[in-house]
């Protein structure tokens, strides 16, 4: 997706976790730079919401696919191969189920460009923020289940556990204190995330496991659900749309 135009394929395969990690102190000085408008609580600013997920999401990517915990280098691409053939039953098989490329292509589709058009759809648009809110939230679940199931640490824990956790559930709790009308987007947000998690395993198993499909059009599966929320909620009314500052 990212790569086709630039014909650097093997790069971004291989650092575009380094890109993201690197691009957090620039997108926070584009946001702030160039921000007009103040809000009494920043959950109350969907715009400001929006970039803090993607700077959480880019920060638990350092963690989760360039250096863990423990110091180990690209440990969720080894960490996630492992668990599905485990799943599987299929712990001695050399079937590579979550090749680098689809790595790559699940997190610039599902966090970079859904954070991308969170950003471009605040503040007049809420869903794709709560969309975001809703990967955030599931994608925390998944690391902390994980890690009860196996008692043990997996790639990407510590960042769900301390951003991910308070920053989706306090913003929800904004959202649903502060305007009622919009209970239906948090619940919808919540399902889409719980889908594109569904859609990112069930995905990568039919192309690489059960070769029902070509990976190209997993890809594109998943690019699809990524901007479906810039066109959910979008002529929702005004009210439903923007957060008001408690007083």
């Amino acid at each position: 997706m990212l790569w086709l135009p630039l014909g650097q394929h093997d790069f971004l395969i291989e650092n575009w976790m380094k890109i993201g990690t690197y691009a957090v102190p620039f997108l926070l000085f584009a946001f702030f730079s160039s921000r007009t408008e103040q809000t009494d609580s920043f959950l109350a600013d969907t715009k400001l919401m929006s970039v803090t997920l993607l700077v959480a999401y880019l920060t638990h990517q350092f963690e989760e696919h360039w250096v863990d915990l423990f110091g180990n280098q690209y440990a969720f691409y080894g960490y996630l191969n492992t668990l599905l053939l485990g799943i599987l039953d299929a712990q001695d098989s050399t079937i590579i189920l979550a090749s680098q490329t689809a790595i790559f292509v699940i997190n610039t589709s599902l966090v970079w460009l859904v954070g991308a058009i969170a950003i471009w759809r605040s503040p007049n648009h809420l869903f794709p923020t709560l969309a975001m809110n809703g990967i955030v939230l599931v994608n925390a679940i998944s690391h902390i289940l994980s890690s009860i199931i196996k008692q043990a640490y997996n790639p990407g824990l510590l960042t769900a556990i301390a951003l991910f956790v308070p920053l989706a559930i306090a913003f929800y709790r904004k959202v649903l204190v502060t305007n009622s009308s919009a209970n239906l987007q948090v619940i919808m947000s919540i399902i889409w995330a719980i889908l594109a998690h569904i859609i990112l395993i069930v995905g990568l198993l039919a192309a690489n496991w059960f070769e029902l499909i070509p990976e190209p059009v997993y890809f594109v599966v998943l690019v699809i659900w990524s901007v479906i929320p810039a066109f959910l909620f979008n002529s929702a009314n005004k009210t439903s749309q923007v957060l008001f500052s408690e007083t």
